[in-house]
């Protein structure tokens, strides 16, 4: 395992959704710290291609919302993005002026929005829930509600193929409330860490108390049971807006922020849901710095992480205005997990600084893109995915 390369110059982006079409990862919106969140703009999609390593951005991201509102979504942050064929659906999210329940379809295969009619019974405009697929449904959980004025712990699911909303009742001893969180599927379960509950302080019923669990919940989805099972080994604090994958089916969790104990995070976990232990994984080469809101995007045995938010030195000094203290992230780390014997000498090119001319040229584009920063094109749509 090791982190193959760092490069600047992505969309600089925060709060973002982001999923993976075949060799193609696409990331949704987000936003930049001092950007206008207000105004209802369409949702920028920018589409990194994992073989070069070059991002560009999607042209649907220019098209002028007010003029086709019914299908577009406006642009957001703390929405969740899955995929289901060759086609990816976006759910919630909100811009600073309001929250979002519509269901948006993003067309890989066409390079357009669509906006699905839905049917049953709808979940409650939030932002902040997580959104997994399984069995053709894709299942909701958690979340800030906008209507309710709270954090949510209730599971929905949509069906997508026949585009009907459900709501699950579920048993056993149930997770708090939560947002930011993480789940993802394994199997027939589903996996929760972290996120960002609330309490009421026992002195003061008016006070509001931040909580931050590190409990690892599942969900059979097969028997819709909840447990919280015990776990051994290197358990990580608790922590909101990390991002969770799911790789050899273990699942991986990184980063993500807990305000009780001022922190950023840059450590990896490993899960293995076989022996219900955690392990801290220490991956060779540059890992990324402390960050929140980032997205972890798996394809192959590569992990592409990018974009997210890091304190600076002042953080916590008191008078300043927030936009001073974090650092809006425009770089992507690559992990490989299994790096071939090319990849590693490649690796060894570009730390000993030897001489390439001489070598293949399909090898010589190779080292130059993943050691070039990148620079955001505007692709134009085509009759495929390519």
């Amino acid at each position: 395992m090791r982190w193959i390369t760092h490069l600047e110059g992505g969309p600089k982006r925060v709060n973002h959704a982001a999923v993976a079409v075949g060799h193609k990862i696409y990331s949704f919106g987000g936003y930049c710290t001092g950007e206008n969140s207000r105004e209802y703009t369409s949702m920028d999609v920018h589409v990194l291609n994992t073989t070069t390593f070059r991002w560009t951005k999607h042209p649907v991201s220019d098209l002028p919302y007010f003029e086709n509102d019914d299908i577009l979504p406006y642009k957001r942050y703390g929405h969740t993005a899955v995929v289901y064929g060759d086609k990816i659906y976006i759910w919630g999210g909100r811009n600073d002026r309001a929250s979002c329940a519509v269901l948006f379809c993003f067309d890989t295969i066409w390079h357009c929005w669509t906006a699905p009619e839905v049917t049953g019974n709808i979940p409650s405009a939030r932002d902040g829930h997580t959104a997994c697929i399984w069995n053709d449904c894709m299942y909701i959980f958690g979340g800030f509600e906008e209507e309710s004025d709270a954090f949510a712990r209730t599971v929905s699911y949509l069906n997508l193929k026949k585009m009907q909303w459900n709501y699950i009742c579920t048993s056993g001893i149930e997770p708090s409330v939560r947002d930011f969180h993480t789940t993802v599927c394994i199997n027939n379960m589903l996996y929760l860490f972290g996120g960002r509950g609330t309490t009421l302080a026992m002195d003061n019923f008016s006070n509001v108390n931040e909580i931050y669990s590190k409990d690892l919940w599942c969900l059979d989805l097969k028997t819709l049971v909840w447990q919280r099972p015990v776990v051994s080994g290197d358990l990580p604090c608790g922590r909101r807006s990390h991002s969770a994958f799911v790789y050899n089916n273990k699942m991986y969790i990184f980063g993500g922020y807990n305000a009780l104990k001022a922190k950023h995070f840059n450590d990896l976990f490993e899960f293995n849901p076989m022996t219900s232990n955690w392990k801290k994984v220490k991956a060779i080469g540059e890992e990324p710095c402390e960050r929140r809101r980032q997205s972890c995007v798996l394809v192959g045995n590569r992990l592409f992480l990018f974009g997210g938010t890091s304190p600076l030195p002042n953080y916590y000094d008191i008078g300043q205005d927030i936009e001073d203290k974090l650092v809006d992230h425009s770089d992507m780390h690559i992990l490989d997990f299994c790096p071939s014997l090319r990849t590693l000498c490649m690796l060894a090119i570009k730390k000993n600084k030897l001489e390439d001319s001489s070598l293949p040229f399909n090898l010589r584009m190779d080292l130059s893109n993943m050691f070039t920063p990148n620079k955001i094109n505007i692709i134009r749509p085509s009759s495929s995915a390519g």
